[in-house]
């Protein structure tokens, strides 16, 4: 059955990196746009980023411009988040979900996954 998991979420210190992970499985991700959003306790979900099937990209959130980068690996049917410089308010579960990107938002396609929890933290 298609599924996207999310991997790669940690405990990090603040000003750190992590790496996270959105595995497709039961179709071929190099096919659709694929969105990261997040989500913190207490707060509606707020978009990330997207990215299209050329590798153009999208920055949706403004505190993670120039701190988050989206990218993809076709051959491993994977899309990466790398962040860096890392906040407590990043602090939040992490998903991905297949989308259709546009400059002002990602409009997400199917169910989401369980997430990848980001905790920032001393």
């Amino acid at each position: 059955q298609l599924q996207l998991v999310e991997s790669g979420g940690g405990l990090v210190q603040p000003g750190g990196s992590l790496r996270l992970s959105c595995a497709a499985s039961g179709f071929t991700l190099e096919h659709y746009h694929i969105t990261w959003f997040r989500q913190a306790p207490g707060k509606e979900r707020e978009g990330v980023s997207c990215i299209n099937e050329s590798g153009g990209s999208f920055t949706y959130a403004d505190s993670v411009k120039g701190r988050f980068t989206i990218s993809r690996d076709n051959a491993k049917n994977t899309v990466y988040l790398q962040m860096s410089s890392l906040k407590s308010e990043d602090t939040a579960v992490y998903y991905c979900a297949r989308a259709i990107c546009t400059a002002s938002r990602a409009y997400p396609l199917g169910a989401w996954g369980q997430g990848t929890q980001v905790t920032v933290s001393s």
